[in-house]
C-alpha cells in the first residue's frame, strides 16, 4: 500500500499538471470508490469545477477545486492498488478506470484494479488524522506521551493513523531498524532515548524516500506514452529500484547491512515486520 513518501511524490506531480484545467466530463464505472458520495451528487458538484490545488494529509491525496467562486475538496486515497494520472483523450481509458474525469485534450485518471481506494466529497475520515510525522505538531513530546500511554508492539502504534499519519509497513520496519527499536517491545517500555532515536529515523527515512522518489519500479506508463502511473521519473541517483536503498523490508534471509547477521520477518496483526535481532535488541 502506498504511505507517506509515495503520496507526496504523487501530489507534486498532479499538482502542476492539474492546476487551472476544468472538469467537463465526469464518468464513474465504479460507484463504491466514490461512497458515500452519490454519482449525482459528484456530478454535479466537479462538472464545470477548475483544479487550483493538490495537497497530502496523511496517505489521502486533497484536490482543491473551485465551482462558481466557491471552493472546496475532493478526497482520493489509492487504496492498495491505485494509480491516478493524466492521458491523452484520444486514448481508451483502461480496463479498471474507475472514475474518469475529462479535462478538454486530457482524462484525468484514476485506476484502481481492487477498488479499495476513494474519490469522493466526503472529507469526514481527515478529522480522525493524527500529526503530520514532518510537521510542527509531530514533536518530541507529543511521540515520547503518546508511546508512553500504550501497551501496544510499537510497531502497532507507528501503524495508528489516528496516532501519527501517514506511515505504514515499509517505513515504520525501517524507522525502527535505524533507531534499534525492537518491533515487539511495548511504547510504554521504551527508553527515552531510544524514543528519541525513533522520533528521529522515522523523519529521516521519509524524507529519504521522498528525495529518493519511491520504492519500486518507476517506468510504469498510463497507456501509449502517458505520465507515469503512480510514480514520475528517476530522482538523480536513485537508480531503478529505490528499494535496494531499504535496510530491512522485504528482506527475510538476506543478511543485516550493518553486522550481516540475518534479517527476520515476523507477523503483526496480519502484516509483515523485518527487522536484525541483533541491531534491534
Amino acid at each position: 500500500m502506498p504511505e507517506l513518501p509515495e503520496v507526496e511524490i504523487l501530489v507534486r506531480h498532479l499538482r502542476p499538471a492539474l492546476r487551472g484545467k476544468t472538469i467537463r466530463e465526469i464518468t464513474v464505472h465504479r460507484e463504491r470508490v466514490i461512497r458515500p458520495t452519490t454519482v449525482r451528487a459528484l456530478k454535479q458538484a466537479l462538472r464545470g469545477a477548475t483544479f487550483t490545488g493538490v495537497t497530502r494529509r496523511g496517505k489521502f491525496l486533497l484536490f482543491a477545486l473551485r465551482r462558481k467562486r466557491k471552493p472546496f475538496t475532493l478526497l482520493g486515497h489509492l487504496g492498495m492498488t491505485g494509480r491516478m494520472y493524466l492521458q491523452p483523450a484520444k486514448e481508451p481509458p483502461p480496463r479498471h478506470a474507475a472514475v474518469v474525469l475529462g479535462l478538454g485534450k486530457e482524462n484525468f485518471i484514476y485506476e484502481d484494479p481492487r477498488y479499495f481506494g476513494r474519490l469522493t466529497l466526503d472529507t469526514h475520515t481527515l478529522d480522525q488524522l493524527g500529526p503530520e510525522p514532518l510537521g510542527k505538531k509531530f514533536s518530541l513530546g507529543y511521540f515520547g506521551a503518546g508511546l508512553a500511554s500504550s501497551s501496544q508492539p510499537i510497531k502497532h502504534r507507528l501503524l495508528d493513523q489516528k496516532f501519527i499519519a501517514g506511515i505504514g509497513n515499509i517505513y515504520a520496519s525501517e524507522a525502527m531498524f535505524l533507531a534499534g527499536v525492537p518491533p515487539r517491545r511495548a511504547g510504554k517500555k521504551l527508553r527515552m532515548d531510544y524514543g528519541v532515536r525513533l522520533h528521529r529515523a522515522i523523519r529521516h527515512v521519509l524524507k529519504e524516500a521522498i528525495r529518493c522518489g519511491s520504492t519500486i519500479p518507476l517506468d510504469w506508463r498510463g497507456g501509449k506514452g502517458g505520465d507515469g502511473l503512480f510514480y514520475y521519473g528517476t530522482a538523480p541517483g536513485a537508480g531503478e529500484f529505490y528499494e535496494e536503498r531499504l535496510n530491512v523490508y522485504d528482506k527475510a534471509g538476506q543478511p543485516c547491512p550493518v553486522c550481516k547477521t540475518i534479517i527476520r520477518r515476523i507477523v503483526q496483526a496480519g502484516r509483515s515486520t523485518y527487522y536484525c535481532h541483533k541491531c534491534q535488541r
